[in-house]
Order: structure tokens, then C-alpha cells, then sequence
């Protein structure tokens, strides 16, 4: 079932298992205000108990994923917004990192600074060929509060993550895929096609592996490795006793597709 929703900063579709989030702010480039980061937090809760949503999409519209705070938004004109922003985006990125639905980030654009700690959190990152990232808080003298100096090494090594972040400039997709960020570079053309066939394959998987997938995967990048090798043999000797397991090695025998409820 295809479902839509509209609010005048952030459009909401079902499409089956899949729902697109998408920043519909395209005069300011998809840039974020309180009440925007404020909705995605919402949509992304909701959609974590909602157990026919099996993915999430994020993207943008129009010719940007997002650059950032808005910094024009007249909610910022209180001394005190500014840090309340910063908590609030904060704590969107830690939700989006710890969902258990796979996060795409679908970049069809400019992506910096708040933008690119957005994409920093998510789980897999398309970019179409035209999409240019960037980090971009030091071309302001401002200080990243969403997750950049701490995800941004830990997804291109440090030294890269320095050059990024002192230099503030933006680099194409491409040259973000050689560091490591973003897993594909999609044609412009074929951008949201191959967008979607790649959330729908991950919809038909079992979601409760998938969500111990990824935390495994997410914790053992802070973990010593026999300790992460131990929490992975707690999770698969707890994962033996699941439904989707039963059923996806049933399927298997019986050469049908499976069936999974996310049990």
C-alpha cells in the first residue's frame, strides 16, 4: 500500500515497506529548523512502532539533501536556541544510529555540515553522480554539535576527517565513496530507481535480524575485539531461538520465499 503526507517542511510516503522522509524545504536547500529536525524525530519514532515499516529513506528536495541549520530561522534569534537546537539535532542523530529499521540516506544533492552529520548516522548512503558533501562548519567558525567530530573519523579515518573539517570544502560523491561514506554513485538519472529496488530488497529480509545486525555492527566499533566477538555469540545464540530464523530456514528447505514477521 502507498500511502502520502504532507507538512510544509517534510513530506511522509509509504511505499509498501518503505517509508521516504524527504526535506521539503528546497528554497532554503533542505535546511534544518527546530520544528523540521523536530518532525523527523517524530516520523522516525513512530516509524519504530509501526512493524509494517521495515526501512526508512531520507533524502531532499529539489537540488539539495540539506546544508545544514538553518541559520535564518528567526527561532535562532534567542540566546538560548542555539544550544537547544544542538540537543535536538543531537539527539536525532543518535535516534536515527540506534533505530532498528536500516536508515538510507539518499543523497540527491548538496549535503554539509548538520546535512552531512545527518548522513553520517545513517546506515547506508546512494548519492546520485551530481552530489557534493561536505563538512563546511569551519567556513563559519562554527563548532559541529551533531555527531562530526566523532562519527566523521570513524567513517574516513582521522587524518581525512581533519582535512575535511579544517578545510570545510565540498567533494563530489564520488571522492566520497574512495574515503568509505558513501557506499554507491548513482547515475542522476536512475538516482531514486536505484534507491528504491535497494530499500526493497532490504524490506523482504528479516527485520529482527537485521536490527541485531546492526547493533552488533554499530557496537563493535567501539569494542575490543574479543568482547565484540563475545556480545556476537550472545546474539546468535539468542537469535536461534526466533521465529524468522525457523521460518527462513523452512523457506529454504521448502524453495519458497520466506515469510518474515520480525520474531
Amino acid at each position: 500500500m502507498d500511502t502520502a503526507t504532507k507538512t510544509d517542511e517534510l513530506q511522509q510516503q509509504r511505499s509498501e515497506a518503505v517509508l521516504w522522509l524527504k526535506l521539503n524545504r528546497p528554497q532554503a536547500l533542505n535546511s534544518l529548523t527546530l520544528s523540521l529536525v523536530n518532525a523527523l524525530a517524530t516520523a522516525i519514532k513512530d516509524a519504530e512502532n509501526d512493524p509494517d515499516v521495515r526501512v526508512i529513506v531520507l533524502t531532499g528536495e529539489g537540488r539539495a539533501f540539506c546544508a545544514g541549520a538553518d541559520l535564518k530561522d528567526p527561532a535562532r534569534s534567542r540566546p538560548e536556541s542555539g544550544a537547544e537546537f544542538v540537543k535536538a539535532i543531537g539527539a536525532l542523530t543518535e535516534l536515527i544510529e540506534a533505530s532498528p529499521r536500516p536508515v538510507i540516506a539518499a543523497i540527491n544533492g548538496i549535503a554539509v555540515a548538520g546535512g552531512l552529520e545527518l548522513v553520517l548516522a545513517c546506515d547506508v548512503v546512494i548519492a546520485a553522480e551530481s552530489a557534493r558533501l561536505g563538512d563546511a562548519h569551519s567556513n563559519y567558525a562554527l563548532f559541529p554539535g551533531a555527531g562530526s567530530t566523532v562519527r566523521l573519523p570513524r567513517k574516513v579515518g582521522l587524518n581525512n576527517a581533519k582535512l575535511l573539517m579544517f578545510s570545510g570544502e565540498m567533494l563530489p560523491a564520488s571522492e566520497w565513496k574512495t574515503l568509505g561514506l558513501v557506499s554507491q554513485v548513482v547515475a542522476d538519472d536512475g538516482f531514486v530507481d536505484a534507491v528504491s529496488a535497494l530499500a526493497k530488497k532490504l524490506a523482504v529480509k528479516s527485520p529482527l535480524v537485521l536490527a541485531r545486525m546492526k547493533q552488533a555492527l554499530n557496537d563493535a566499533v567501539d569494542q575490543p575485539l574479543p568482547i565484540a566477538l563475545r556480545y556476537e555469540r550472545a546474539l546468535s545464540n539468542l537469535h536461534h531461538f526466533s521465529s524468522d530464523r525457523v521460518e527462513g530456514l523452512t523457506a529454504f528447505k521448502e524453495k519458497r520465499a520466506p515469510r518474515f514477521t520480525g520474531n
